[in-house]
């Protein structure tokens, strides 16, 4: 009995040190893991690692559209996303970045965080298109040109 548990117990060691390993490997955010083993207390920080670096930001310079949802815009449900959520304000449509890529427009919106959820036709890969609650809105916002830093 006793070299049972002794094997036992080498193995779960094992797997405890490969869990540690896989994780550090991954550099899960904190919060993540924090919450799913109950160490909120115990580790401080945004990573195992132990970083609080901010990734560096990416700034280009595109044309901007407005869009809202109606049928002669979007598709067949003017209400629903491309990454299926509901549109709401802090919407943008990009075909070059992923869904839930944060992005400000400072010289238009300031601080204003927008996120990517929405997609547009193929033949606009390089625009940005924002999301307005009311036609007239996305009308009066027109084509403009700026720069966009994409944050996430």
């Amino acid at each position: 009995m006793r070299t049972i548990l002794k094997s036992n117990n080498f193995w779960l060691k094992k797997a405890t040190i490969a869990l540690i390993i896989l994780v550090l490997a991954l550099n899960m955010p904190i919060k993540e893991i924090s919450a799913a083993w109950g160490y909120d207390d115990v580790i401080s920080g945004d990573s195992l690692m132990g970083t609080n670096q901010s990734l560096p930001q990416k700034t280009i310079n595109i044309v901007l559209t407005g869009y809202s949802s109606t049928s002669d815009q979007t598709d067949d449900t003017p209400f629903i996303t491309a990454s299926n959520t509901r549109v709401r304000d802090g919407i943008v449509a990009a075909n070059f970045l992923a869904f839930g890529t944060k992005v400000k427009i400072p010289s238009l919106f300031g601080d204003k965080v927008f996120t990517v959820e929405d997609r547009m036709a193929r033949k606009h890969d390089n625009k940005m298109d924002i999301w307005f609650p009311e036609r007239y809105l996305a009308k009066n916002f027109g084509i403009k040109e700026a720069d966009v830093i994409i944050l996430e």
